[in-house]
């Protein structure tokens, strides 16, 4: 059953088709809002901002049509997932719609396999894709600290989205520049939150395939027994529930870019597979008798230690240097700590216009400090975070050194578990009692830290922990952790 907190925002001018969506799906346990065309969509997105997971909506309607709503969604959320659910025109409009960005579709009249399927598997692209950097806005600063609209076809800069003046990322640009024309394959790897999707797509803008698709698919979001269908496409009938033909996202990318996150994550059957596709050039879709031809760059990314990994033998030698031809390896934010103070005014800039807090000026100097002191174990994507909550929660018109939390101000140097005990007077009761109690107190520290560090994001962290989704999820109820309740306990 799913959580109530995932929520769906429907979109179609069928009343009827309205309620049944919100019928089926309620019914497996969402949260569903409806809309009845696409501006009335936009007015609910920008409402909530848009704390939907995914948008399920009709191609064609009065006014504001599927494909416009999801222009604006791509621009200014481009991590919440798309689907087209019609009956109108054929295949091959969908897929053009998936070629546009779409994430999926689904044909009237539908199966209810079919919607649940593609439902779950865009709510775990949605959950796996948390992890991203930091996501375009309306504007960005540039490199050089430009003001660039996004969405003005040729008036976006290509390196846009990496903000940075450091020797580290200068080095990046250079060889982004000097990849990008080549049809080269190429391996970028950096820790979680450094922004290996951006650099991805910078590629992709930097390179004659710039005006053909870019199509994602991220490893861990996808079911072991789908990754075939998903990435080489099915035919009618090829398996239980495949009541249309589709395309995979081999065929989606043709012409253009096809870029694979957390490449780790792919199980080794079909690291055969992708290794035949690459020499040959050609895949075949589950259930189909011909070849079909793909011309397609291939990106791939990871945190995994892949070299360890083709040790172990659960990653292919052949496949390792296969991608590896191109190796880019991206700097952790520690690692280019003067790009800091260039990243808090970007987000800053961002998050006064989003959130209403134009009152908010600046940061002060002592707060960059230790900002720029900070080790950042989530990189920008907690540094955004961060920011975020800074200016949500400020009291005055400057963020000052004592609004930060704690463990940033301290350069996460504070001490918990025994330690806590040597400056405090012993607790009354037996031992096993004093043990016990303090053992929920490490506990709770321990779980609050890694969910801060994983920004909130419990399927991560739960992971990280060796625990159960579920499970961590009673543990944050019983020490009641709530998300985005900030560094205090």
């Amino acid at each position: 059953m799913a959580s109530p907190e995932q929520r769906i925002l429907v979109v179609d001018d069928e009343r009827n088709m309205r309620r049944v969506l919100q019928a089926l799906l309620g019914a497996h346990g969402y949260t569903v809002d409806a809309a009845e065309n696409g501006d009335e969509a936009r007015a609910l997105l920008k409402k909530a901002d848009p704390h939907y997971d995914v948008v399920i909506t009709d191609l064609r309607m009065p006014g504001c049509d599927g494909m416009e709503l999801m222009h604006t969604i791509s621009r200014r959320w481009p991590d919440l997932p798309v689907v087209f659910i019609t009956a109108h025109g054929t295949v091959d409009t969908a897929v053009e719609a998936m070629r546009a960005g779409a994430f999926d579709f689904i044909t009237k009249p539908f199966d209810e396999a079919e919607l649940s399927q593609i439902v779950a598997k865009a709510l775990a692209h949605r959950e796996a894709n948390r992890d991203r950097a930091y996501e375009p806005a309306d504007e960005e600063m540039t490199a050089t600290g430009r003001i660039t609209p996004v969405g003005v076809e040729g008036a976006k800069d290509p390196l846009a989205d990496i903000i940075g003046e450091s020797a580290p990322i200068k080095q990046l640009f250079s060889m982004l520049r000097k990849v990008a024309p080549s049809p080269t394959t190429v391996l970028v790897r950096g820790e979680s939150g450094t922004g290996k999707e951006l650099v991805a797509r910078a590629l992709h803008r930097l390179s004659n395939r710039a005006n053909a698709p870019f199509i994602t698919v991220n490893c861990t979001a996808i079911p072991e027994n789908l990754f075939e269908s998903e990435l080489f496409g099915h035919e009618k009938g090829a398996f239980t529930g495949a009541v249309a033909s589709r395309p995979g996202r081999f065929e989606l990318a043709h012409g253009g870019t096809l870029f694979l996150d957390e490449i780790g994550e792919l199980p080794l059957p079909m690291q055969v597979k992708l290794l035949r596709v690459l020499q040959e050039r050609v895949v075949e879709r589950v259930g189909g008798m011909r070849p079909i031809d793909v011309d397609v760059r291939l990106v791939t990314a990871t945190n995994a230690p892949l070299e360890q990994m083709v040790a172990e033998g659960r990653f292919r030698e052949d496949l390792f240097y296969r991608l590896n031809v191109v190796p880019l390896e991206l700097p952790a934010l520690r690692q280019r700590r003067s790009d800091i103070p260039v990243l808090i005014r970007g987000f800053l800039k961002r998050f006064r216009k989003r959130l209403g807090r134009e009152d908010i000026r600046e940061v002060s100097p002592e707060a960059i400090s230790a900002l720029v002191a900070f080790d950042w174990p989530g990189n920008i994507r907690q540094l955004e975070n961060l920011i975020e909550r800074m200016v949500l929660l400020a009291d005055g018109e400057v963020i000052e050194l004592s609004d930060l939390p704690p463990s940033v101000r301290d350069g996460g140097s504070g001490e918990m578990g025994v330690d806590s005990l040597r400056d405090e007077p012993l607790p009354e009761g037996g031992l096993k009692d004093i043990v016990k109690a303090h053992t929920k107190q490490l506990e709770r520290e321990v779980i609050r830290k890694a969910l801060v560090e994983d920004d909130w994001n419990v399927t991560h962290t739960a992971k990280r922990l060796g625990i159960s989704r579920k499970g961590l999820q009673l543990k944050m109820k019983d020490y009641e952790l709530r998300a985005r309740e900030g560094d205090s306990p």
